[in-house]
């Protein structure tokens, strides 16, 4: 009989990844029953077991998470429980068994059980009786089927987790059962229950492991299994969805990367779990990163279990900030930073965008800042712009540099590149999906996101590449994220920032500001996380200009601004509306944030050294 004192020997425990989420990626529409996939196409399912497992998950689930009779019946499928869980088992089972056949290791068949899908009484028509026997029907076929271990999972409420549970000791009284809650926004279950309450009402009941899955990602799951630590002595398992999902083209897309990932196993490990995997949006690529990071953990157990000191990674870490960048040396010192935006041209001739910013660093702006092809255009690199201003003119430049573009070997070249040459302030974003862009029908590659890339470019920080081999010397970047204080969804910008700063950013440049209510909010909101903020500062020049920036940038845009520009009746009366707002914004903003980005509309150098010019050193003067 496997016991859960043998799996969590001395040492974390890594599961697998989300099913449903490879499946879908594959082509498999999510009106299908994944779990008869099973029957009808078992290869699939064993080919996604097996990258698991090439992985380094160590604990495999059955691909049975909804196989009860009551979310089967929806698919005609009631009378197949039995066949479809043996199925599930068998097709895991062979997974691990070829792995054993090349002595790559070993691992276990977990029997996922997943919720009814139904709601059970007293608010809902299920009794609690139909509800247990539901559970019983599938878990007996799981075990049957020769299942290591019993996975209830991504439990709504307690009352469900406790049928389940019975369940499991009556149709599997000789199987260890986990079971998994899922958390909401506020660590709490779905029923209102605390995660405290529930790890204790679970060990009372007789799980032999507990935890959190699924939920709204990382943090909420590490903020739960914090508070279920003191509550138990049993094991705790930590499989959290790869944060919430962001729809790209037409696709849910789960964006915590790798990375951030490998970072979550690490701090869940730290806060008491013995176990870590994934759920939704979690694939091979995050659970290699979460191997890695195991792998670093139980290195570090055993040299300090021996008293050796061991160097484990030849680290360099970064320079104190004030000496990494002139923008880095304005941070370390308080002084509000004053950047202007320059758009890399379409074509080869960069003397207009040279002259425009040997003009602005006369007049005592601090930095450039170049974003890359933004709205997903084609245009000159923003790292040769960059490379070529700071060359003309002495100013120094912050590279703009995106996920979309990229995977991840050719980020670590071109930032690798980027330091070499000089350039060494870095805004990290995700990037406009190429459907925006005059090239729609571009592909994406987004490998990691902005939270991805800023756990990236912190390790080439300290002197590690991806695979955490030494790179000799720390790239010194001081890194900047973008922020938007009016985005729709305003919980989930803030839960991401604080990721962002959590993998290390310095810095924050937001959308361009129209609303200081929004943004006041905003900095209330991150007073936690703090770190600098630059406010984006855009003159507008017309009318049509405004009506852009609210409808198809989603920028929010008081409707007195829109006034204040339909009554501008010429062309020149709009932009010295423009101008004016600006500088008003300009001053409304800056006793709330550390600095202002100015942004060039048209190219219109001369408008954004208009803008900014109050706030400039005295002796400048801005050409007539």
């Amino acid at each position: 009989m496997t016991r859960f004192a043998d799996i969590f020997a001395n040492r974390p425990v890594l599961a697998d990844g989300a099913m449903g989420t490879v499946l879908y990626a594959r082509g498999i529409y999510i009106n299908r029953c994944y779990d008869e996939l099973n029957i009808s196409d078992p290869n699939l399912i064993l080919a996604v077991h097996e990258e698991y497992l090439q992985a380094g998950a160590e604990i495999l689930e059955s691909n049975t998470f909804g196989a009860n009779r009551f979310r089967l019946a929806r698919h005609g499928l009631a009378g197949k429980v039995a066949e479809i869980n043996a199925a599930g088992v068998r097709i895991a089972r062979q997974a691990v068994q070829h792995l054993k056949e090349k002595q790559a290791g070993e691992a276990w068949v977990a029997g996922a059980v997943g919720p009814l899908g139904v709601r059970l009484e007293p608010l809902g028509k299920t009794s609690l009786e139909e509800a247990r026997a539901a559970f019983a029907e599938q878990i007996r076929a799981l075990a049957d089927a020769g299942a290591d271990l019993i996975f209830i999972e991504t439990m709504p409420a307690m009352n469900e987790a406790h049928e389940a549970l019975q369940a499991a000791r009556e149709a599997a009284p000789n199987l260890p059962v986990l079971v998994m809650v899922t958390v909401d926004d506020e660590s709490h279950c779905l029923d209102g229950s605390s995660p405290q309450h529930a790890a204790a009402l679970l060990t009372e009941w007789g799980a032999d492991a507990i935890g959190v899955n699924c939920s709204t990602g990382p943090s909420t799951v590490l903020t739960a299994i914090e508070a279920m630590r003191p509550a138990t002595a049993l094991p705790i398992a930590a499989m959290p969805n790869a944060g919430m999902p962001r729809a790209i083209e037409g696709r849910n897309i789960y964006l915590c990367s790798p990375e951030y990932m490998a970072s979550f196993a690490r701090k869940a490990i730290a806060a008491g779990a013995q176990l870590v995997g994934g759920c939704c949006g979690t694939t091979p690529n995050h659970i290699r990163a979460m191997r890695s990071a195991l792998r670093a953990i139980d290195a570090q157990a055993r040299v300090s279990e021996a008293g050796i000191t061991v160097e484990l990674s030849a680290e360099t870490p970064p320079a104190p900030l004030g000496q990494r960048s002139h923008i880095g040396s304005l941070l370390q010192q308080g002084r509000f930073i004053t950047l202007v935006e320059i758009v890399p041209p379409r074509g080869i001739d960069c003397s207009q965008e040279i002259e425009g910013a040997r003009l602005l660093a006369s007049l005592g702006v601090h930095a450039i800042h170049v974003p890359d092809s933004p709205r997903a255009s084609a245009r000159m690199s923003g790292q040769s712009l960059c490379i070529q201003i700071q060359q003309h003119t002495g100013i120094e430049t912050v590279l703009h540099y995106t996920c979309r573009d990229r995977n991840i070997l050719s980020i670590q070249s071109d930032l690798l590149g980027a330091s070499s040459i000089g350039l060494h302030n870095l805004l990290c974003v995700t990037g406009d999906p190429p459907k925006l862009g005059n090239y729609s029908d571009a592909t994406a590659v987004f490998d990691v996101d902005s939270i991805g890339l800023v756990n990236l470019v912190q390790r080439l920080n300290h002197g590690l590449d991806v695979g955490a081999n030494s790179i000799g010397a720390s790239t010194n970047f001081t890194i900047c994220v973008a922020a938007n204080p009016g985005a729709p969804d305003i919980e989930h910008e803030l839960r991401r920032f604080q990721y962002k700063v959590e993998a290390g950013a310095e810095f924050a440049i937001t959308q361009p500001v129209f609303d200081l209510r929004l943004l006041e909010n905003f900095l209330q909101s991150i007073e936690g996380f703090r770190i600098p903020i630059i406010a984006g500062i855009w003159p507008l020049t017309s009318l049509r200009n405004a009506e852009f920036m609210k409808n198809d940038l989603r920028v929010s845009m008081p409707e007195e601004i829109m006034l204040r520009m339909a009554q501008a009746d010429t062309p020149d009366a709009a932009h010295q509306e423009g101008i004016r707002i600006a500088q008003e914004m300009l001053e409304s903003v800056r006793p709330y944030v550390q600095g202002v980005q100015v942004s060039a509309p048209f190219g219109r150098y001369d408008i954004a050294a208009e803008v900014i010019a109050s706030i400039l050193p005295k002796n400048s003067a801005v050409p007539g």
